[in-house]
This record gives structure tokens, C-alpha cells and sequence, in this order.
């Protein structure tokens, strides 16, 4: 089970959102799987090897069921239609509307939700399936505003 499991609900660009998260995970050296929409994560995979040089994140593309290559095993960020192929990551950032397979064989699980009422639904029901699981999910920006770091 994991010790954490954080929701950054409302989120206007989750894509914009989750590269700033990512870079945050790169600087603290955490190995992190995405996982979402295999089209999604497609296109998040090309779009970070053609943006900008200087803002690099080293990364590979895992589909299906298919076991990471011995190769790339020192890869720190994976896009992962199946999560469970990478269990030595630390982190599961969930971009997609479903609750994430193997969600709870990591440390932390990171929800991104974004602001569309669809997306918001898709949210509170994971949610619910968090604390029906035993977990205790927690909002990041009551936590923010409860703290006064928001």
C-alpha cells in the first residue's frame, strides 16, 4: 500500500502540470511511471523528445504488457500503459480517467485531475476506491490551504 497518495484536482493543463512535476522528480532522482491513455502517453512520449534541448527528460515508452528492456533499466521516467511492468519505480503519476493497475505496489501515487466535469467525476471515484481500499488519499490543495503553503 502506499504511504501517499496525492490528488491535484482542477488542474486547466494536466500536461503542462505534469511536465513541472516531472522535471520536481527528475531534480530529486525519483524513478516515476506515468500511466493514462496509451494515446495520451504517445503523444506526451513525442512531445518530450522534441521539445527543448535545455529541458530534456530522459524517458521511455513501455506498451502493453511489454517488460522493460534490461537496456533501458536505469531509465528514471517511464510512460506505462500497464504500470505493473515497473515495479522498482517509486512513484505512479495517473494522468488517465481509471484507476491505475498495480497502484498499490508503489510508494507514492500522484492523481492528476483535470478541471472538466467529466475528468472531476472520473476523480471522486477513485477517490472512493482509495479509501474503499483502506488508503487515505489526500487533497493537495486543502492540504496547501490548511498548512498556508498555498
Amino acid at each position: 500500500m502506499p504511504q501517499e497518495i496525492e490528488f491535484h484536482p482542477g488542474l486547466p493543463d494536466v500536461a503542462e502540470y505534469l511536465l513541472r512535476l516531472l522535471q520536481k522528480a527528475q531534480a530529486r532522482r525519483l524513478r516515476v511511471v506515468v500511466t493514462g491513455d496509451p494515446d495520451w502517453l504517445g503523444r506526451l512520449d513525442v512531445q518530450l523528445w522534441t521539445a527543448d534541448a535545455g529541458s530534456f527528460l530522459p524517458h521511455a515508452r513501455l506498451r502493453g504488457t511489454a517488460a522493460a528492456p534490461p537496456m533501458l533499466a536505469r531509465t528514471p521516467l517511464w510512460f506505462a500503459d500497464d504500470p505493473r511492468m515497473l515495479p522498482e519505480a517509486e512513484v505512479l503519476v495517473n494522468i488517465g480517467p481509471d484507476m491505475p493497475a498495480g497502484w498499490d505496489g508503489f510508494q507514492r501515487v500522484v492523481e492528476l485531475v483535470g478541471d472538466a466535469l467529466d475528468a472531476a467525476a472520473a476523480g471522486r471515484q477513485r477517490w472512493r476506491h482509495y479509501l474503499a481500499a483502506g488508503a487515505v488519499p489526500v487533497d493537495v490543495r486543502k492540504r496547501a490551504a490548511a498548512t498556508g503553503e498555498g
